[in-house]
């Protein structure tokens, strides 16, 4: 674009007031052209003169616009009044206005702002100007000097500007400014300390926030003097860190714990960083933060977390105490659960339960049940204790609560002096605690257990505690119930089983009973073998449904039936015609109730045979398969039935099995499959076996059971005819 136009120019003279020689004449128009600052000249009325094409490009607006016009009719407004109050001051003051930085808006502004102010006024805009206008299109920043004009004769003329488009310096400089704030805010905001050390790690510059915290004086902390209020467990570790840190110029980053001004201590997360200059280090940069409150949170948290698992422990050991409480049946097996839940949940080196007495003026100590030699549980009992005595447990159970000693003087402060020879092998013992054992809101015992070390009862273990005397308390006196049943079934059961068998010369018999569990030694399955009055030998095998005392009553009132029965009229058809009548008109509808009877002649071999319900007898030949019976089995005791019998003949070298459905039947195994089963096994009975009943009912309650899980009793009977001597 021409700087050109038609204005008359102002004759300019050299030095001297001499006419300017050619060499000036061309640093005039290269400054006018090729100058990257704006240049322009104003008349005292402020009207533009002369304007290189770098001030119109800077300002945004044709250069042909500013020829001969005053900022007002081309600027935007607040741009325009910038530059004539610079102008009218330089013109006034008759001196330079410099570093004066005007904001020129937006060209689209700009250009919208010049279309409305002086359009007749306005030179055609050429396409240079359009792509002028085109590149002012965000907002420039330029900084302006205004110097006075002066003629040869020292006439003031004007006002010459010089701009420098200075828009990414500014903007530089406000971002290094505005990142100064964010850190300096950042570092208020965030409790930081923020600290300068030289290159061999003193301490070199003043650090306000130091001073607030520690209340050192800047020649306090100065070298290594800053270590003075660094914890004195934490000293020694940071001062070695921070020299191996300094000597290797690493990263320093730690924590540790400074006196404040008020002697207390708070916890600081500490970073350092070397600053380098081309291979050398020349300072160091650190922050210390605050991080007290978030240790504290988390020393919080972790004592929380601590509570909450040991009472999620807590909670699962009484869980499993009282799941393992559950199957114990005896009070032996009760002590021994408690022993096992009292080292596990709370570290208790000895535990004791002890039993109130029927006169409640003694405590009987149980010690857990110890395995004997055929592999059930015998109980062992130890000394007795007066209830009125001083002891841990005699207290516990006279006041009903809970007995705490924390060491050996907290326990004879309590009881006056230690509990004699009752625990003299435990002298070790350095702190106890006794429960009452609660039935009903009654005592019926108590729990001890004891420490080799003094040891505090926390509130929340002793409510674990009393938790698990309460659980103990139930699984003692159902215990107890089970005893008594227990002991009274038992001898209910030998009562009704037969002692012994008959021993004849021409028949072998052998019979087991396999309770479903091993601790229930009664049930509903029987047998029974009793000679008639002619000679003749009866044979019964029966079950009655559901276990204990009750089943066992059952079974004995059907067993004492069988045999008033059958010394009345002995036939098979007739005695259980008869039980059916008799079930009918005394028990129960829903009571189910089976039973095989036979009558056999031992000379002979010869028998009549009638089943209610019962499996069928298994046939053991060796001369044929084994094999089940394949009679009809009739229906159970007291069912609408017409009872018939069948005659069958035991051959020499041959054997009955009777047996209950518990041999053939269980959870993963039907009756049908159970017969298979068993014919199968008998099938694989050695000859030597078969041949002794004794072996044979052991051979084939171990098969039949093996890999099984025993859900109901078993009961096994076998006669044998052996062979008739040579």
């Amino acid at each position: 674009m021409s700087t050109e136009t038609s204005v008359p120019r102002p004759r300019v003279s050299g030095v001297e007031g001499q006419p300017m020689d050619a060499s000036d004449a061309a640093l005039y128009a290269t400054l006018l052209t090729e100058a990257p600052a704006g240049l322009a000249f104003f008349d005292r009325d402020l009207r533009c003169r002369r304007a290189n094409d770098a001030l119109a490009a800077l300002l945004g607006v044709p250069v042909g616009d500013l020829q001969q016009q005053r900022p007002a009719e081309v600027l935007p407004e607040a741009l325009a009044a910038a530059f004539e109050s610079a102008l009218r001051k330089v013109i006034d003051e008759n001196r330079p206005l410099s570093d004066l930085d005007l904001v020129v808006p937006a060209g689209e502004d700009a250009a919208a702002e010049h279309d409305g102010t002086s359009a007749e006024a306005a030179s055609p805009v050429t396409p240079g100007d359009a792509a002028d206008l085109a590149t002012a299109v965000e907002e420039r920043i330029l900084a302006c000097s205004w110097l006075p004009a002066k003629g040869a004769d020292g006439e003031h003329l004007g006002v010459v500007l010089t701009a420098l488009d200075v828009t990414d310096r500014r903007r530089a400089e406000e971002v290094i400014r505005r990142k100064e704030q964010r850190y300096r805010s950042l570092v208020e905001a965030s409790a930081q300390v923020v600290w300068v050390a030289a290159p061999d790690g003193g301490v070199i510059d003043d650090a306000p926030e130091w001073r607030a915290i520690t209340g050192q004086a800047p020649d306090d902390y100065a070298v290594g003097g800053w270590l003075a209020v660094v914890h004195p467990e934490d000293r020694p570790r940071i001062e070695a860190a921070w020299r191996e840190c300094v000597e290797d110029n690493r990263v320093f980053e730690t924590n540790y714990r400074v006196r404040t001004k008020s002697g207390t201590y708070r916890h600081f997360d500490v970073r350092a960083v070397p600053i380098w200059q081309g291979d050398a280090v020349i300072e160091w940069v650190g922050a210390n933060t605050d991080v007290t409150g978030q240790r504290e949170a988390e020393e919080m948290r972790g004592r929380l977390t601590e509570q909450l698992s040991a009472a999620a422990l807590r909670t699962a050991r009484l869980q499993q105490a009282t799941s393992m409480l559950a199957e114990a049946l005896t009070v032996s097996q009760v002590v021994q659960v408690i022993t096992e839940v009292g080292r596990s949940a709370i570290g208790a080196d000895y535990s004791a339960v002890a039993l109130l007495d029927d006169d409640k003026l003694r405590l009987s100590i149980v010690a857990p049940s110890q395995p004997g030699a055929d592999g059930e549980s015998s109980p062992a009992s130890r000394d007795a204790i007066k209830v009125s005595d001083q002891t841990v447990m005699s207290v516990a159970v006279r006041e009903s609560r809970p007995f705490l000693a924390e060491h050996p003087d907290s326990l004879r402060l309590q009881l006056g002096h230690g509990e004699k020879d009752l625990f003299a092998q435990h002298t070790e013992e350095r702190a106890w605690v006794g429960l009452p054992l609660l039935a009903a809101g009654a005592p019926i015992g108590a729990l001890r257990f004891s420490f080799t070390r003094p040891r505090e009862i926390t509130e929340e273990e002793r409510v674990f505690l009393e938790a698990l005397a309460g659980q103990c308390a139930l699984a003692v006196e159902r215990a107890l119930l089970f005893e008594r049943e227990h002991k009274t079934a038992e001898e209910l059961q030998r009562s009704l089983l037969p002692s012994d068998l008959p021993q004849l010369p021409g028949m072998v018999l052998a019979a087991r009973y396999n309770p479903a569990t091993r601790h229930v030694q009664v049930g509903g399955d029987w047998y029974d073998v009793f000679r008639l009055p002619d000679r003749r030998l009866a044979v019964a095998v029966g079950d009655v449904m559901g276990k204990g005392v009750l089943a066992a009553a059952g079974m004995g009132r059907v067993r004492n039936a069988l045999r008033a029965l059958a010394l009345n009229d002995p036939r098979p058809a007739a005695v259980l015609a008869g039980l059916d009548r008799l079930f009918s008109a005394t028990e129960d509808e829903e009571q189910f109730t089976t039973v095989a009877y036979a009558v056999i002649d031992p000379e002979t071999g010869q028998g009549e045979f009638s089943n209610a319900g019962h499996p069928p007898p298994l046939l053991i030949s060796p001369d044929t398969p084994a094999r089940v019976s394949t009679r009809e089995p009739g229906t159970p005791l007291g069912w609408p039935s017409q009872r018939q019998q069948t005659s069958f003949s035991i051959e020499t070298g041959n054997t009955v099995v009777f047996y209950s459905d518990g041999l053939v039947e269980n959870r993963r195994r039907g009756v049908d499959a159970g017969l298979e089963e068993l014919v199968a096994v008998a099938a694989d009975a050695p000859p030597e076996v078969v041949g002794d009943p004794e072996r044979l009912v052991d051979f084939l309650v171990d098969r039949m059971l093996a890999g099984y899980e025993q859900v109901d009793d078993v009961t096994v009977l076998a006669l044998h005819v052996p062979p008739k001597p040579a």
